[in-house]
């Protein structure tokens, strides 16, 4: 099941994409969050604390709680759940180094 409207961003383009999230490229729809393009791919953990480096996800799903926080070509704490998607986006999981990818 995809996002086909959302409260924020509006109608989600059916144009399909592609995105990259960890060096692993992926199908996604122009215009879908990133969280739903990546919660559709399977993929559940967003980032890791700074702390203890524990795995964390989608929280509120509204842009409240900063929990989806990723790294968007290279801009730090874009919020995965309010960010709509473009075609070969670059994503990274924050808490772990862009060389390790």
């Amino acid at each position: 099941m995809r996002i086909e409207k959302h409260p924020i961003l509006g109608y989600i383009d059916k144009k399909e994409v592609r995105i990259t999230y960890n060096g692993v490229d992926y199908p996604a729809f122009e215009g879908e969050t990133i969280a739903a393009a990546l919660l559709a791919n399977h993929i559940r953990i967003l980032r890791y604390s700074e702390k203890g480096k524990k795995p964390r996800g989608i929280y509120c799903g509204i842009g409240h709680c900063y929990e989806c926080r990723v790294t968007v070509d290279g801009e730090r704490s874009v919020r995965a759940c309010v960010t709509g998607l473009k075609d070969q986006m670059k994503i990274i999981s924050q808490g772990i180094d862009a060389d390790e990818i």
